[in-house]
């Protein structure tokens, strides 16, 4: 649509979220090409806030647990779940460090001919779903519900593995199963095949930033009316040795030789990043149905913003002009002002310049908040999960907000200076929290943010 009109708008309060009407009884004129409304005194967004959407149905399958009560248990305990790569030799000086699932047995989630064709990383999905959607406590509509999920990794294990067969014994080893195993669309294909679904059916890969963005586009899919349900997280499985050493030589780590010095997230002693892996899924159901059926609502999805940093294909923006950016355009989403957030589960992924990147955009957003903006960061517990790790930082802030406690950062103790805010160490802070902010930040200049409340 193109052109302009000319009208007087009139707004009131809605259902979406005390204020998110900015005006009343404004002379206009609309700008069809720019998409905005021009007022005679001010511009206000022709967007609306988003409206709730429930979070109905959580599940995991991490490096502290296969379930959301595990794995929230050991956040709020502090544990550190980092281990010796089979790779690594310390003898030589290789020192090489994962965050890896013990004892995952994929047979107990899908019969063996999903196992067969599927790569480890849409068995975590699988998994985690199925956790969620039974949490979700309701025979799901078919054409009314869709899956939006995120990967960065996809099947790079079944390549891997493809790759050393055909070398070694040449194209007759090649799993016969290599392109489903490995494209990054069959975790959310295989969702979708689980339960015969006809919704919306999605991959999102915006590297870090990938859980944000499913979950906010699910959402959004939901407040437009094209599903009822969607079943959207992350999920990853990257820790191939190429990968790890990759990952080494472009800097990202640095392979410290104490495994508790290995991810320090905004710690001054901190040297890089240990991956991760896993899965993180939520059920998301409209507010008003919800409530309705009378569901167990964990929390809810109030706004999501997604930009580009369009800086460098790896290293923030130093001025943190447009990680910033991101947080408020969550918050205006959100109908919120920064004040109301209680608590951020922050992207911080313990390189020397992403976590000082955040800190400034923290900072420049929220003021010189002190103890009265919590923040934290899953990374130090269970490394960079890639894609799952929003996700994963979701349900970690809906345990927040429910046990009144936001969990430390695992392993961190010498915290950065010029934080304007509590960087939780030690122990959980205890907190009324209303409010949770979850940060992703990703390679190639993907921003995203997340806010999610309890009501």
């Amino acid at each position: 649509m193109c052109g302009t009109a000319r009208g007087r708008l009139i707004v009131s309060p809605t259902s979406r979220g005390a204020g998110c009407a900015t005006a009343t009884n404004i002379d206009f004129d609309v700008d069809f090409m720019q998409g905005r409304i021009v007022g005679n005194q001010e511009v206000v967004s022709a967007e609306a806030c988003m409206e709730r959407v429930a979070i109905t149905g959580v599940g995991i399958v991490s490096p502290l647990g296969q379930s959301a009560g595990e794995f929230t248990s050991g956040l709020q305990d502090g544990r550190v779940r980092i281990v010796e790569a089979p790779w690594a030799d310390p003898a030589a000086g290789r020192h090489a460090w994962v965050s890896t699932i013990e004892g995952f047995d994929p047979h107990a989630w899908m019969d063996d001919r999903v196992v067969d064709g599927t790569d480890v990383f849409a068995q975590y999905a699988i998994a985690a779903a199925a956790q969620a959607v039974a949490d979700h406590d309701e025979e799901l509509d078919a054409e009314r519900t869709g899956v939006v999920l995120g990967t960065t990794m996809s099947g790079v294990q079944s390549l891997s593995e493809a790759q050393r067969a055909l070398d070694l014994e040449g194209p007759q080893a090649i799993h016969r199963k290599l392109n489903i195993k490995a494209w990054p669309n069959m975790a959310a294909g295989q969702l979708a095949l689980r339960w015969k679904l006809h919704g919306p059916l999605l991959t999102v890969s915006s590297a870090c930033a990938s859980a944000n963005d499913a979950i906010g586009t699910a959402a959004q899919m939901i407040e437009s009316g094209r599903a009822d349900v969607m079943i959207a997280g992350g999920t990853e499985h990257g820790l191939t040795e190429i990968l790890y050493w990759a990952q080494t030589s472009y800097g990202m780590s640095q392979g410290a030789p104490d495994p508790a010095m290995a991810m320090l997230p905004f710690d001054v002693r901190r040297t890089g990043i240990v991956e991760g892996e896993g899965a993180a899924v939520l059920v998301l159901e409209r507010y008003e149905r919800a409530v309705a059926r009378g569901a167990h609502i964990h929390g809810v999805v109030r706004g999501y913003a997604s930009l580009s940093d369009g800086f460098h294909p790896s290293s923030p923006d130093p001025s943190a002009r447009w990680e910033a950016e991101a947080i408020r355009r969550a918050h205006a989403d959100a109908g919120l002002a920064a004040s109301d957030v209680g608590a951020i589960v922050a992207h911080a992924t313990s390189t020397p310049k992403g976590d000082t990147v955040e800190i400034k955009a923290v900072n420049e957003v929220f003021g010189d908040r002190g103890d009265s903006l919590l923040v934290t960061s899953i990374k130090g517990s269970v490394g960079h999960t890639g894609a799952a790790s929003a996700a994963m930082g979701v349900i970690a802030g809906l345990q927040a907000m429910d046990a009144g406690a936001l969990p430390p950062v695992g392993g961190t103790s010498e915290v950065e200076d010029g934080a304007q805010f509590r960087i939780v160490t030690g122990e959980p802070a205890k907190a009324d929290i209303g409010v949770v902010q979850v940060n992703a930040f990703g390679f190639g200049g993907q921003n995203s943010s997340l806010v999610i409340s309890r009501d």
